[in-house]
């Protein structure tokens, strides 16, 4: 009996900041490999994602959330979503269903132009009544894209759906990566970000934007892997910010972002994290690849 062949592809997911990318990625991952938050921006560096189904695969390529670029960090977050357009087999953009905007409304109609399979997500079910729904629907019915899929990546509605709609689109190819793998990203850049995450979290207005996590040492000993990691931030003010009262803001970031990466990995950490500052880094070409914002 002739064994059924095997189907694999690329996958970019694109979409405005706060569309809910990185958690649907994670839903269709079926682990945390993306930071999330509320707050627009989160994701500032290409990530794959891997996805496993019967005789399929499918990287999965998070992008930043697309918007006008303020300084290099964002010029680097533009090209990510560029260099992620290359080799795709399928696209999907992501909208909030519940607040769509001039903004995303442009993005539709300009993604709907690709010369690929596409499919318009409507994220976000959750939080929009039946009728609404059927309003925004209505709205990009008539544009150009493959396939049109309401979903709730918080509560993982309609993912099934859009996961079986990318499989029977992708086409036969290899295994891309070992079954057992979730993402391309190394540990250490997991790491970063995860303390990153937990900024954002914890802290306001424009003091988590200007953060950038460098890890400096990663030592996996027998019962545990020893984590050093520096927090950078532009200002003396947001320093003392970061650090909290008697240390107790840096306290939480660190236990948080520990206890994700135990939870990925299955390792015991001891996480060291330190904060200083580094003035206007997101416009240094040097520190932003000091930080890993580089594009091959």
């Amino acid at each position: 009996m002739q064994e059924q062949a095997f189907h694999s592809g690329f996958t970019a997911i694109v979409g405005s900041p706060n569309a809910g990318k990185s958690t649907l990625i994670n839903r269709m991952v079926g682990e945390k490999i993306a930071i999330v938050s509320n707050k627009p921006q989160t994701t500032r560096s290409r990530l794959m994602g891997v996805m496993n189904r019967d005789r399929t695969q499918i990287v999965l390529v998070d992008t930043p959330g697309v918007n006008r670029p303020r300084n290099r960090l964002g010029e680097f977050m533009e090209a990510s979503v560029s260099e992620a357009m290359k080799g795709i087999d399928a696209l999907m953009v992501v909208l909030d269903a519940s607040h769509v905007t001039e903004r995303d409304r442009q993005l539709i109609r300009d993604f709907s132009e690709k010369k690929v399979y596409k499919v318009l997500v409507y994220n976000k079910l959750d939080l929009v009544t039946p009728q609404k729904l059927l309003e925004v629907m209505a709205e990009f019915g008539e544009l150009p894209y493959d396939s049109f899929i309401p979903v709730s990546a918080a509560n993982g509605d309609g993912v099934e759906e859009l996961i079986a709609d990318l499989c029977a689109h992708m086409p036969e190819g290899p295994r891309y990566f070992p079954e057992d793998m979730v993402t391309d990203q190394p540990e250490q850049v997991l790491c970063a970000e995860f303390i990153r995450e937990k900024a954002l979290l914890h802290l306001r207005e424009e003091v988590p934007h200007g953060i950038g996590v460098e890890i400096l040492r990663f030592e996996k000993r027998k019962n545990v892997t020893e984590i050093d990691a520096t927090m950078y931030c532009e200002k003396d003010s947001h320093k003392r910010i970061i650090i909290g009262k008697g240390g107790q803001t840096l306290r939480q970031i660190g236990q948080e972002a520990r206890e994700d990466m135990e939870a990925l990995f299955g390792y015991h950490i001891f996480l060291q994290l330190w904060v200083k500052v580094r003035p206007n880094w997101r416009n240094s070409a040097e520190d932003l690849k000091t930080l890993g914002y580089t594009i091959d």
